[in-house]
C-alpha cells in the first residue's frame, strides 16, 4: 500500500472519530444534529405563529427512521454518481497521457 492511501485513510478515520469526540454525549436536545427544516420551521413559528404552508407533500414516509433511511440512501446515489465521474475523469486524464 502506498504512502498516499495510508495518509487517506488515516484522513477518513480522522475526520470520522474527531466529531464523535467533540460532540459526544450531545444530542439534538443541545441543538446539535438537528436537521435544517425543524430549524426553519421553529423560526417561521416565531415570526408568524399564525403562519399555515402553503403547500403540503405529495407523501410523507411513515417514520423518522424511514425519513433518515431516504436521505441516507440519497446521499449514497449522489456519492456513487460524484465518484463515478471523478474515477472516469482520473481514468480519461491516465489514458491520454499513456498515448
Amino acid at each position: 500500500m502506498e504512502t498516499k492511501h495510508i495518509l487517506m485513510l488515516l484522513g477518513v478515520v480522522i475526520l470520522t472519530v474527531v466529531p464523535l469526540i467533540m460532540y459526544a454525549g450531545h444530542g439534538e436536545d443541545d441543538g446539535y444534529f438537528g436537521g435544517a427544516d425543524d430549524a426553519a420551521e421553529e423560526a417561521i413559528t416565531q415570526l408568524d405563529p399564525n403562519y399555515e404552508p402553503w403547500f403540503k407533500p405529495i407523501w410523507e414516509p411513515p417514520s423518522g427512521e424511514i425519513e433518515s433511511l431516504l436521505f441516507a440512501l440519497q446521499a449514497a446515489i449522489g456519492a456513487i454518481i460524484i465518484g463515478y465521474f471523478i474515477g472516469y475523469n482520473k481514468a480519461k486524464r491516465e489514458l491520454v497521457s499513456q498515448q
